[in-house]
């Protein structure tokens, strides 16, 4: 049984996490996992193909973790999206935050925390299968390198 456990398992059994259901989140709560699941996915490709000091890798990795990247992402993930999928994105897209990205537009800041958010509703679930086709499809499409 335990190696069938995910991480997320993993890390709620260790813990002692209570069961809850993700749909009582706020948007805004899970773009906040949301966001470093995104940021896990890229500086581990980063590291994964390269060696480099950690100014390197911070400025590798930071070419993609940014709102105006991620809102690309986002549109382009779009037309992949499942109705549910969707509807977490505009949830998350829409949420109404106190804080802005220093430098990104109010439009790719939202969108960047509608990703965010599908990201981490995503996990929640234990679909990182899922989380990879779509970060992967969008940034095949964009042409993104890492």
């Amino acid at each position: 049984m335990e190696e069938s456990m995910t991480f997320l398992d993993k890390i709620k059994d260790c813990f002692d996490c209570k069961e809850t259901d993700i749909r009582q989140y706020s948007p805004l709560t899970l773009a906040f996992i949301g966001d470093c699941i995104f940021d896990l996915i890229i500086r581990t490709v980063v590291v994964e193909r390269g060696n480099r000091s950690p100014e390197k890798l911070h400025k590798k990795k930071s070419k993609i973790v940014k709102a105006e990247t991620q809102a690309k992402m986002a549109k382009k993930m779009q037309t992949r999206l499942t109705e549910e999928e969707l509807a977490v994105y505009k949830r998350g897209r829409n949420a109404k935050s106190f804080t802005t990205a220093k430098n990104a537009s109010v439009s790719d800041y939202r969108k960047a925390t509608g990703l965010e958010a599908l990201l981490g509703y995503l996990y929640l679930l234990k679909r990182e299968d899922r989380i990879l086709e779509l970060v992967k499809y969008a940034m095949d499409e964009l042409e993104i390198e890492i």
